[in-house]
């Protein structure tokens, strides 16, 4: 199986539809409450995965455009 982060923000969103129900009390309320905060914990987990992992790339291509740019030295 291959998650994307369009599917973490329909997850995300359908969590946001179930606690929006407004018939949801007691127990029941409780419960999604907590099953929430486990979501948002592991989504806050992928993001941040997510951002090192854009933070990665991009230092490695700064760092292949600036080797290309140097000049190369003449052996002698």
């Amino acid at each position: 199986m291959r998650n994307t982060l369009g599917d973490l923000n329909n997850h995300l969103f359908a969590q946001l539809e179930r606690l929006s129900d407004e018939d949801l009390t007691g127990d029941k309320l409780a419960e999604e409450i907590n099953r929430a905060k486990a979501v948002t914990d592991v989504a806050s987990q992928i993001i941040a995965n997510g951002s090192l992992v854009l933070k990665a790339k991009t230092a490695y291509e700064e760092n292949i455009a600036a080797n290309a740019s140097k000049p190369k030295m003449l052996e002698g």
